[in-house]
């Protein structure tokens, strides 16, 4: 009879069979902080970022450089904070424009990096994350490490260390 319907041994035992072959694959995953400037989607490495800062009163520094907004006095340790669009050569925000700052600790240096927002905190699977194209800004190429998509939008993954090392070294806005 072919109309006859499969009896639950049957089912039980195709449905065994289709479970064999389903190979669960733990994938690499990275955190990571995603930021905006301007219009600009950016992140760092989650391990790379130790706080997110909200409200904090910066203490200007006479003849500072114009990206070096001054410190912060963050629970007794004084930090220095930079201004991430000055940096990547940005037009200045808004005055009184909300902002975040992330203290950033890097192989050689801790700071707090001023963006205009942090979107979100994130676990990617190491594989979503795709060589930097050939059509990112010049001034960008060199700190870029990778892009990926996140809400609709593009997102390109720093190079804290570099963008620290510049800063210091003046080549970068500093």
């Amino acid at each position: 009879m072919a109309d006859e319907q499969p009896t639950l041994e049957a089912l039980l035992a195709r449905q065994q069979h289709d479970e064999r072959e389903i190979v669960n694959v733990d994938e690499e995953t990275t955190k990571l902080v995603i930021f905006v400037i301007g219009k600009d989607w950016f992140a760092f490495h989650g391990e790379q970022i130790k706080e997110i800062i909200s409200h904090s009163e910066v203490y200007e520094l006479p003849g500072a450089p114009a990206a070096l907004e001054g410190v912060i006095n963050l629970r007794g340790d004084i930090e220095s904070v930079f201004s991430l669009r000055q940096v990547l050569s940005y037009p200045p925000a808004l005055p009184d424009s909300p902002s975040r700052i992330l203290l950033a600790q890097g192989d050689n240096m801790r700071s707090g990096i001023r963006v205009d927002r942090v979107e979100e905190v994130i676990d990617v699977v190491v594989s979503a994350i795709h060589e930097p194209p050939h059509t990112i800004p010049e001034r960008l190429r060199p700190l870029v490490l990778g892009n990926l998509e996140f809400t609709g939008e593009v997102v390109s993954i720093l190079d804290l260390n570099r963008l620290l090392a510049d800063y210091c070294a003046g080549g970068a806005g500093g």
